[in-house]
């Protein structure tokens, strides 16, 4: 489950490169010869991998393959993974890379461990998702996810357990600020792009937008418990941007710091205990009513 979040940053300041020279994004359909602006700092931000890429027949793994809409009419795709008797239903938001076949372990480890009911949803673009991923577009994603999933299980959006990694972290705040959740968790996240964009490439910063995934005030606006994890290694997010989001949150908020773990090699032994503290700390969810 690798991200290529080491090419994410340069991506992100070269498409910004190329506000200088006003160069238009060619449409990638040889049989349609208009340009397209595309965002200059989302130019490179996204690198989807698109089914067949990844295991999508996992052995001896229960899920079930969701289609579902965005707001804009996008067909998106998920698996719904059960559980019985689960302590939880949460929402899985990946990384800028690969996709939800590339995260089986994971979700696995979740579903069967942690023993959650998991809903991984691929964003626009991502594995058997129709589209083109955008900022705007992997936001209406997250919020049409949500609603599949309170749907399947049976819940409401205070129910769910919101979970992000690296550009999931950001996307799962933004749901959170949205509407409560029962809880949120992120991992390998970041303040805003602009702020990450400032360390690597401080000159160009400036033309990364500061409103654009601006974590720090979404999570400003959530109440509710918090778990945020991240590795003292990582050279993509620098364990002092996580902190500053951190620093944001309102309480009830547990900060886990991952020793020798760069942006990709986070679950680790210490934070699957942490994990596991979290979620068994949580007030137990309403009971559900029956339907009228």
């Amino acid at each position: 489950m690798k991200d290529r979040n080491r090419f994410w940053w340069t991506g992100l300041i070269l498409g910004a490169v190329l506000a200088t020279t006003t160069i238009a994004r060619t449409c990638h359909s040889q049989h349609n010869a208009t340009t397209s602006m595309v965002p200059l700092d989302e130019l490179l931000l996204f690198f989807p991998a698109k089914f067949p890429e990844g295991d999508w027949q996992p052995e001896g793994e229960t899920f079930e393959d969701v289609t579902f809409q965005a707001e804009d009419g996008t067909q998106l795709h998920g698996w719904y993974c059960p559980c019985e008797e689960p302590r939880g239903v949460l929402l899985l938001a990946h990384g800028n890379a690969g996709n939800i076949a590339t995260r089986v372990d994971w979700i696995r480890y979740l579903q069967r461990k942690a023993r959650l009911s998991v809903f991984a949803f691929d964003y626009r673009g991502y594995g058997k998702s129709e589209g083109k991923p955008s900022v705007k577009g992997v936001l209406q994603d997250a919020t049409a996810a949500r609603a599949k999933l309170c749907e399947l299980a049976k819940v409401n959006d205070s129910d769910v357990i919101l979970m992000g990694e690296s550009l999931g972290g950001a996307v799962a705040t933004a749901l959170a600020a949205q509407a409560k959740p029962r809880a949120l968790i992120l991992q390998s996240t970041f303040p805003s792009l602009r702020e990450v964009a400032a360390v690597h490439y401080p000159r160009l910063a400036w033309l990364v937008s500061r409103s654009k995934l601006d974590s720090v005030t979404a999570i400003a606006q959530y109440q509710g418990p918090l778990l945020q994890s991240h590795g003292n290694a990582d050279r993509t997010i620098p364990i002092a941007l996580a902190e500053k989001l951190f620093q944001a949150a309102n309480q009830p908020k547990q900060w886990v710091t991952i020793d020798n773990a760069g942006h990709n090699n986070w679950i680790t032994g210490e934070y699957l205990q942490q994990l596991d503290r979290f979620l068994d700390s949580l007030p137990a969810p309403p009971q559900k009513q029956d339907s009228k």
